[in-house]
């Protein structure tokens, strides 16, 4: 890749974490986790619980999650993979709150998700109010299961970064 790269990625579990690492690998990108002030728990994740953080979190917006830092240094990159797993069909709004933190202004952004079952639903059209008009979101795709470094780089190719 000629354009410097950065893997910015939120992982509750793991999961993402993983593919993020490994898609860091094949992009030749550097890495940072976006982490919440306040860890999740696993009762905060249940989905199946109206009650827990997450769901709170993802209805009512007020409720966003603090980061942990603001130390990612943006202003280096020309493209940021940033990842997440998906939550209630689009990304946990601590991504939101990663977006606003830094100017991307003039950066392309390309999405990454892990997900048990849905797709990428409404994610651009929910985040895009999060950041400038002059940066853009391109939808990535879901990297779920068995993600191998060949398999990235292959993708990575679609992109003519």
């Amino acid at each position: 890749m000629s354009k410097k790269s950065l893997v910015a990625y939120f992982s509750a579990s793991g999961v993402t974490a993983r593919a993020a690492k490994t898609l860091a690998e094949a992009a030749g990108a550097d890495l940072y986790e976006i982490k919440p002030k306040m860890p999740y728990t696993k009762a905060d994740l249940n989905w199946m619980d109206k009650n827990a953080r997450s769901s709170i979190e993802m209805k009512d917006p007020s409720s966003r999650p603090e980061l942990a830092d603001e130390n990612a240094d943006i202003a280096s990159y020309d493209v940021i993979f940033l990842g997440f797993p998906i939550w209630w069909y689009v990304a946990p709004t601590i991504i939101n709150t990663f977006l606003e933190a830094y100017d991307f202004s003039g950066k392309t952004i390309i999405l990454f998700a892990t997900s048990g079952g849905s797709g990428l639903g409404k994610t651009v059209e929910k985040l895009k109010p999060s950041v400038s008009d002059t940066t853009v979101i391109k939808e990535g795709k879901l990297l779920n299961g068995q993600v191998t470094k060949e398999n990235l780089e292959n993708w990575l190719k679609t992109f003519n970064l």
